[in-house]
């Protein structure tokens, strides 16, 4: 790991986890990086708290991911009062690559987005929420309008969109090798879901 550019805390942890994997076989054994990626995905379970990263460390973390030649997945949003076509269009996000991250508007900036009414959840709340679904890698609030900064730090492989963005401007785009629509599952929407409670 230190010979690959990986920072001491980071190659400790690969260690450890290759440590794991190997004290699992019989006899002397080796491991290879694909075991320890492995091992690492079923233990995301356990480390909910771990995926939600500040601007700083996501930049560590996707270093070291692209350094292990995956392919990084950026897509953003709200994701207020999480619902059914929330979950079908993160995980059709995840499947364009290896890592997602996710871009989590502040409640700041959901309020100049919807109003002041919303978010209904608070940020912390939804970045914890959307952390425990297994096909989400990592989770980056942000407070500006757009995730334009946060997508100029990571630069991702595939920037993924829902197709309501047929024929517009993309945020991030010039930045992002590919720009993938991805469909809506019809009648799902948090301002519904608000509506049906009110009702």
């Amino acid at each position: 790991g230190l010979a690959a550019g990986v920072n001491l805390l980071e190659a400790a942890k690969m260690a450890n986890a290759a440590a794991a994997v190997v004290v699992g076989k019989l006899g002397s054994a080796t491991v290879c990086i694909d075991e320890i990626i492995a091992y690492e995905s079923t233990q995301h379970h356990q480390e909910i708290d771990q995926k939600i990263c500040t601007f700083e460390n996501i930049e560590k973390k996707i270093v070291m991911q692209k350094g292990l030649g995956k392919k990084i997945v950026f897509t953003n949003g709200c994701f207020d009062i999480l619902h059914r076509g929330h979950v079908e269009y993160l995980k059709a996000s995840r499947a364009e690559g290896d890592i997602l991250v996710l871009g989590l508007n502040a409640d700041s900036s959901v309020r100049k987005l919807k109003g002041d009414s919303r978010p209904v959840v608070s940020e912390d709340d939804r970045a914890y929420i959307l952390s425990a679904l297994s096909f989400i890698d990592y989770v980056v609030i942000f407070d500006e309008e757009t995730p334009y900064e946060l997508i100029k730090l990571i630069k991702p492989d595939i920037l993924t969109k829902g197709a309501d963005y047929e024929g517009k401007e993309v945020v991030g785009s010039d930045i992002a090798g590919v720009v993938k629509l991805i469909d809506f599952v019809e009648g799902k929407s948090t301002t519904k879901t608000i509506e049906k409670i009110r009702s």
